[in-house]
């Protein structure tokens, strides 16, 4: 897994309340134990037309968004069923950072397991955020910091649980952590 320390892009706008995994990876997509490749379904019933053309219209078929690591979304991002897959097709579409107003549990457990880090902040923040996605100026999300960072300098504290910061930081899964901390028991 990739150490996170900070990224810094344009983010994505998707100020969407109640985005659950079925919308970000349709279960159409769910037979693959491989992750490669998942990318290109992420959001797949909302990016394309019946007809499998790309919608214009959805902000991940937007060319300023085209190398963009960080999506910000509403409030209950990831709801509904378990989905291992919706962090993997995200994580394979390049984001590295969620912004989100809150996020279901378990996929907040599952994004941290696999190197993407979710970030709640308020309503308005999310706006300013998303607006300047909008405007095409980029972002900081710094993990060391546990900020968010306008191009102007405005500046969003956030909160992390310091067992996902670390693991998140040295880019270790809960195994690989534990594996870590009982090497010399383990050799033993």
């Amino acid at each position: 897994m990739q150490p996170f320390h900070r990224v810094t892009s344009i983010p994505i706008p998707l100020l969407r309340d109640n985005i659950d995994t079925d919308i970000i990876m349709p279960a159409r997509h769910l037979k693959t134990v491989t992750r490669s490749g998942l990318g290109r379904h992420v959001f797949e019933n909302w990016r394309t037309h019946p007809d499998g053309s790309p919608d214009p219209a959805f902000p991940l078929n937007d060319s300023r968004y085209a190398n963009a690591t960080i999506l910000v979304a509403g409030r209950n991002f990831g709801c509904g069923s378990s989905r291992e897959h919706a962090v993997w097709g995200l994580v394979d579409f390049g984001i590295r950072a969620v912004i989100a107003e809150s996020f279901a549990d378990i996929f907040a457990s599952n994004a941290v397991k696999n190197g993407l880090l979710t970030v709640e902040l308020p309503r308005a923040a999310l706006t300013r955020i998303a607006a300047e996605g909008e405007a095409g100026r980029a972002v900081t999300v710094d993990l060391e910091a546990c900020c968010v960072t306008l191009a102007d300098g405005q500046a969003y504290s956030f909160a992390i649980d310091p067992f996902r910061r670390r693991c998140l930081l040295e880019g270790l899964d809960e195994v690989a952590l534990t594996l870590a901390r009982h090497a010399e028991a383990i050799r033993a």
